[in-house]
């Protein structure tokens, strides 16, 4: 293929980073479905609504050990004047009860039994006292008790019918035991996205091979890999293309076949081995941006190339990070219907003086602590695109708009959570 002309690549028109996204956003659909067991829907989102098919708890349930009575019969109880009542019955956890409570009578009941017919309340076992009298066990009560007492009603944390989560909805530990309780032991979905995952440059090795001279080892593949893993998705990997245009066209075309999105890192700033701006200059090749107006990674480019979503990313392993959660990130919730896709901001006092003067917007690598009940941010190290060491421990970026000034320690800035 013939190489783009060296001043077409510098004809590039800056984005602001949400008007990138929003372009990425507007091209990617939800993937389709598939049934898994619920002991493996964890970390997955749910391709359906979910609705009780039945009241939660789905019987009176007790509350506590104890003894489930009428609150009519204590209504006179005291300490110095407890009542008595007959025990008939003695309820595990698990067993239905045999006999209603009559006035009279109180039943013998554990933390979740079935409270029996009649009973209205269950009294905690520390507030009684028994007695063996002619074979017949008595509970004597000393203190009157509200009706309803330690009894969760049928239905009363679910209603039949009711929602339980929404498409999209994440499944954590909580969700697993609410949809176990409902009976859900298969759950419908969405399948992971396959992402496939190429890296450009001559100078790569691969992670098992020795130094050589000019040589780098492959970081950003495993790191990006990572990545793809902690949003749920599968990733695909492609290996490494040198710096040959038509090698890297081939690979990407093959890796479109088998993936829902295709993600490269080098290749995409102005130098004349960048071999991914000649690649997504292809005629059939629908470019979405090939600039944003930030640092680190403005020559970050997104494509369409046979309706499947093409990002690049930069070579350098911070911008490649940032680049990533800015862009990848939300497109990757957006195919498994997470309602906002976008990451989260929050405010926070920056933990250190910002010297730099920016003409566009920069993310930084940071980590978030509490100080005394306030939230600061705090950078990771250095921000310069091509360190790695600045992401270990990173939970944020911090967002620097443009300034002609510096920013000094514990003003208030906008941090984006990752």
């Amino acid at each position: 293929m013939q190489p783009l002309d060296r001043t077409d690549r510098f004809r590039r028109t800056a984005l602001q980073p949400e008007e990138a996204l929003k372009l990425i956003l507007e091209r990617v659909s939800s993937l389709s479905t598939e049934c898994v067991p619920l002991a493996e829907a964890w970390g997955r989102r749910l391709g359906e609504a979910l609705v009780s098919p039945h009241p939660f708890p789905p019987f009176r349930r007790s509350g506590m050990d104890g003894y489930a009575v009428l609150a009519s019969d204590l209504l006179q109880a005291a300490p110095d004047t407890p009542v008595t009542l007959a025990v008939v019955e003695s309820v595990p956890s698990g067993v239905e009860p045999k006999l209603p409570v009559e006035s009279g009578q109180a039943t013998r009941i554990m933390t979740g039994g079935m409270v029996p017919e009649g009973a209205d309340a269950v009294v905690m076992l520390e507030m009684t006292a028994t007695e063996t009298r002619d074979g017949q066990l008595f509970v004597q009560i000393g203190k009157s008790v509200k009706s309803g007492l330690n009894i969760a009603d049928v239905g009363c944390e679910i209603k039949e019918g009711a929602m339980l989560l929404p498409p999209g909805h994440l499944i954590g530990s909580g969700e697993s035991a609410l949809l176990a309780s409902c009976g859900y032991a298969q759950v419908s979905v969405i399948r992971r996205p396959r992402v496939a995952i190429l890296s450009t440059g001559s100078e790569l090795l691969e992670v098992d091979q020795p130094l050589a001279p000019a040589k780098i080892r492959n970081s950003n593949a495993p790191m990006l890999a990572a990545m793809v893993r902690e949003c749920g998705a599968e990733p695909i990997m492609l290996g490494k293309v040198p710096d040959d245009a038509n090698a890297a066209q081939t690979l990407v075309r093959q890796g479109l076949h088998d993936c829902d999105l295709l993600l490269t890192s080098g290749g995409v700033s102005v130098g004349d081995y960048d071999v991914m701006v000649d690649v997504l200059a292809a005629p059939d090749v629908e470019l979405l941006f090939n600039k944003i107006a930030m640092r680190p990674g403005s020559p970050t480019t997104a494509a369409i190339l046979n309706h499947k979503l093409i990002v690049a990313l930069s070579g350098n392993p911070g911008a490649c990070f940032v680049g990533f959660h800015l862009f990848v990130v939300p497109a990757l919730k957006a195919m498994q219907l997470e309602a906002q896709p976008a990451m989260l901001s929050f405010q926070a006092y920056l933990g250190t003086e910002f010297p730099k003067i920016n003409a566009y917007r920069r993310y930084i690598r940071a980590r978030t602590e509490l100080r005394e009940g306030t939230v600061w941010v705090t950078p990771t190290g250095d921000d310069k695109s091509s360190l790695m060491t600045t992401i270990i421990g990173a939970d944020c970026l911090i967002e620097i708009p443009p300034l002609k000034k510096s920013l000094e320690m514990g003003q208030m800035v906008t941090a984006w959570k990752l």
